[in-house]
This record gives C-alpha cells, structure tokens and sequence, in this order.
C-alpha cells in the first residue's frame, strides 16, 4: 500500500453492501471494468454475489497487485476476469478488447490523492499535466486548478465511454462527486440520471473525509445534472437533492427555490481579513497591560500600530477578541521603511524577527517590502463591520463596531463588509441574518468543505433584491436592537432604509485610522 497511489483497499463488507445497493436498480451488465483494481476486492465480490457478467476488466498499475489478484482464478470458474497491469491514463478506453457487447458497468475505488499531493510526492501515478478542466487566467495558476486524481479518473471514464452509456459507481470523497456533476453540467456529458450514498469513511478506511459511493448513468440525449443523496448504503433515506442551477452548484434544490430571487451580485465587495502567516510574531496577548508574543516575549512597541483582532473562532462564537494585531501597512506594497523613523520601537521589535519574516513560504510575500502583510487596505480601518467566519457549518454574520476607539481586525478565514455607519451596518446584519439569506447560504454551502463560506458565495448574495424581499417592519426591529447594543440612537421609523442600507458605496474612501 503506498500513500502517493491514495490507496485505500475496500472491505469485501463494503464491497457487498455497493453491490446491493446496484442490483435494486434491476438493471443487469454483461460487461464490468474496473480500472483501478488493486487486489481484486470488488472483482470477488462480484464473483461471490451469484451475479456473473460475461466479462470482468481490470486494470492496475502495481504488480504486486496484478499477483494478488490471482488468487481470483479459484473464483473464477467461468474465466470471465482479465486482470493486467496497466497506467489507466495511457489506455484508450474506447479500443478496450472486449469481447462481448453487453451494458457496461464501471466500478470501483480510485485514489484519494490529489495531483498537487502526487507532485509533491514525486509520484507518477497521475493524468498528463494540463488544464484538465479548461480554466482561465488566475484559476489555472491557483488552487482551482488541483484536483483529485479520482476526478481525472471519472472525467476521462466519461469521456471515453459516453458511447457505451455506461453506470459509473465509484467510492470516492463527496467533492469529487459534486465537481463531476458540476462539471458534466459544464461539458453538457448526456447524464440520464445520477445518486450518492454517503458512506463512513473513518469506519471503512480510517479516513477523515467525506466520502461517498457515486453512482451515474449516461444515456444518449439525457441531461439530468441533479442528484439525490442518500444518508447511507445500508438505510437508504433521501437526505436532499444536490443539482446544477444556471451553471452553479446548489446544495438543496428545494430549499434553494425558496431563496432564488437573491441568487445574483451583491451590491458591495466583500472583504477578506489580514493575512501574515507569523501569528507568533504579529499577534500579541494582553497580561496585566503588557503585550507579549506567541513566544511570550514581552512586545514594547507604539500602540497606533497595535489593533484588536477576531479570530475566526471568536468570530464564530461570539466572542470578544482575545488577541491584538500588529498593522505594518496601510495598503498592500506600501513602503514599510518609515516604520524606523515613525516606529522606532516597532521597527526593533520587527527586525529581531526579520529570519522568520524571510522564510514565510507564501510567495505572495516575494518581492515585498519587509515586515507586509495581506488582505489589508483603507476597508480594513472601518469603524463598523458585518462579518462571517469562513470556517464554521454555523451560518452567523456579526456587526461590529470599535473597541477602545480602535476599529477590529479579522483573521484571513473570515469576511466582512467595510461600513459607513453604525446604522449601515446594523441594517446589513439583519438583513443577511435574515431567514430568506440563510435559507439561501443553506441550500447553495456544502458544509463538508473545508472552508463552507467562501467569498464567491458572498459575492451571489443581491442585497437589494433581499432587501425587497424581507418584511421591512421586522427588519427594522432586529436593527434597532443591534444599534442599541452598540450603544448608538434607534433608526427612526420614517427612515429611507435602502438609502441607510446602501450609503454612498464609496466603501474605499473610508479613512485610514492612525
């Protein structure tokens, strides 16, 4: 078993409770391949069921499971199985030596790896590198570009085999499954139908992950880009039904119909907090009215350059900050040498750590001045916030107002809009808290990603068309009780709210605080 191949074999338990869940559809297949074998599981199960096609393919690219799986020959009193050593990528699916014409059914449980994971393994064992799904511009170059090699796997079995109109089932992590439904949606692949049933994977493979038994159907002229999901192979409840709607991923169908008339552009830019990647250095704790350091360091520095900070955890929950911030810039590139004549202790401070500045590993830090930081600009510095943690399946978003008259920095897992005024951001609050604004996040977040909330997320919600659709009297109720909280005057009853709601959206003339 090796790491970079993402091998996880299947339990022949497993492997049984698949084949149930493909002999209820009723449908029976001559012809069964499975391209990435290892050693032999489910090429037993099958042979165990009682169910026997005319033909059983399969492929693997490790010899020492090409000699495990001859131990299939006992099983195999039909010789129906053909089992040999093969680079999946390197086959022609379409010239496969079949020697009957029966349905096809692909099955089985490809690598839960991905390319960047495989590259930086030096493994092999990956597709041709190119831009498997055709992305564009930054998309090409950043993290939308890795994908697992379970994905390449599925995309090339589509791909080559339309013709055939073949079943897929495949154990692979729910994401792959999505990015394939989503992807076939973009690529207009004829899918006449398609399901998954969660599985546990700790259980199973002593992995953490979400994973899932993926099942699709291809059929001429088919387009179905939904799919139900089922809780479980064993008690098979529909949970929800995932689908593809105006080219996007949604999470529950029903659900969303009840929030699509906010499906759109949001009116104002959403932000990301700082980002600096030395927390130990540029977070700094408060005892008995001293700061120190992660490495418990006593920091003596000006304090205009020192602001609160909320962590995504804090966020989250509630929370107050535990934390504060050192703000080096601010605008992203600025020139941070003043700092030794405006920030003498700052700049002593700084430079005593300037080796870990120098190895951050991000290369976003390359060519920078010293001491930079990201995700900050003139927003940054505005008085009031409506924020949300990217992090957590608990949909909140939080106004925030200053602290000692200090505004409040974020973390770069969170998101925020830069407000104008207190009223402003109350108002935004309770508008994106608001039950149409969540059912809508609920129904198009997967909350099994490792960051739910994303900013393209954010970016979909049209706050004008929610504000239209919100009940206007509740609205101000919920707002009011936010700006009494923050200690500010109630908005009067006659207030123009769209006016308070949208100000001048000049959020970057918001004056930097020092």
């Amino acid at each position: 078993m090796r790491k970079d191949l993402g091998d996880f074999q299947t339990p022949l338990e497993l492997v049984e409770l698949v084949l149930e869940v493909l002999n209820d559809s009723g449908q029976n297949w001559g012809r069964v391949l499975e391209p990435t074998c290892g050693s032999g599981n489910f090429i037993e199960g099958i042979l165990r069921s009682g169910y026997m096609p005319d033909e059983i393919l399969g492929f693997d690219i490790q010899e020492s499971y090409i000699q495990e799986c001859q131990r299939l020959k006992k099983l195999d009193t039909n010789n129906v199985v053909n089992v040999r050593r093969e680079d999946f990528f390197q086959l022609n699916l379409r010239e496969l030596d079949w020697k009957s014409g029966g349905d096809l059914l692909v099955i089985g449980n490809p690598p839960w790896v991905t390319n960047s994971e495989l590259g930086s393994l030096g493994s092999d064992n990956s597709p041709r590198k190119h831009n498997l799904k055709g992305l564009k511009g930054l998309d090409a170059l950043t993290g939308s570009s890795n994908f697992d090699i379970a994905e390449a796997i599925i995309i090339k079995l589509l791909r080559d085999l339309e013709r055939e109109n073949p079943t897929v089932a495949m154990l692979v992590k729910t994401s792959v499954a999505r990015n394939i439904l989503e992807y076939a949606s973009q690529q207009g692949l004829p899918i006449e139908s398609c399901s998954i049933y969660r599985i546990d994977a700790k259980k199973w493979f002593n992995a953490s992950a979400d994973a899932c038994l993926f099942c699709v159907k291809l059929g001429q002229d088919r387009f179905n880009y939904s799919a139900k999901v089922y809780d479980s192979l064993e008690n098979a409840q529909v949970e929800t039904t995932i689908g593809v709607v105006n080219g996007k991923m949604v999470a529950n169908l029903q659900a969303y119909e009840n929030s699509r008339m906010i499906d759109g552009k949001c009116q104002f830019n959403w932000r990301q907090g700082l980002k600096h990647d030395l927390s130990k250095v540029m977070e700094l704790s408060r005892t008995e009215g001293d700061l120190y350091n992660g490495f418990g360091v006593r920091a003596t520095i000006e304090d205009n350059f020192v602001y609160p900070l909320l962590k995504s955890s804090d966020l989250s929950n509630g929370g107050s900050p535990r934390f504060s911030v050192i703000v080096t810039q601010k605008k992203i590139g600025e020139d941070t040498l003043y700092l030794e004549h405006s920030a003498p202790k700052l700049w002593e401070y700084l430079t005593q750590y300037k080796d870990l500045f120098d190895n951050r590993k991000s290369s976003i830090y390359r060519g920078k001045p010293p001491f930079s930081i990201f995700g900050v600009g003139e927003y940054s510095f505005a008085m009031y916030k409506v924020a949300i943690s990217g992090m957590y399946k608990t949909p909140r978003f939080r106004v925030l107002g200053p602290l000692d008259g200090k505004p409040v920095m974020l973390d770069d897992t969170c998101y925020f809009i830069p407000c104008e005024s207190a009223e402003q951001a109350c108002l935004l609050g309770s508008l994106l808290n608001s039950t149409i604004s969540m059912d809508f996040i609920n129904s198009t977040t997967f909350w099994d990603s490792k960051r739910p909330v994303t900013k393209k997320l954010l970016q979909r919600i049209d706050i004008r068309a929610l504000l239209e659709a919100v009940d206007k009297e509740r609205l101000l109720e919920s707002a009011n009780q936010c700006l009494i909280e923050l200690g500010v005057p109630a908005i009067d009853e006659q207030s123009n709210l769209e006016k308070l709601v949208f100000g001048d959206q000049m959020q970057s003339k918001i004056p930097f605080q020092q």
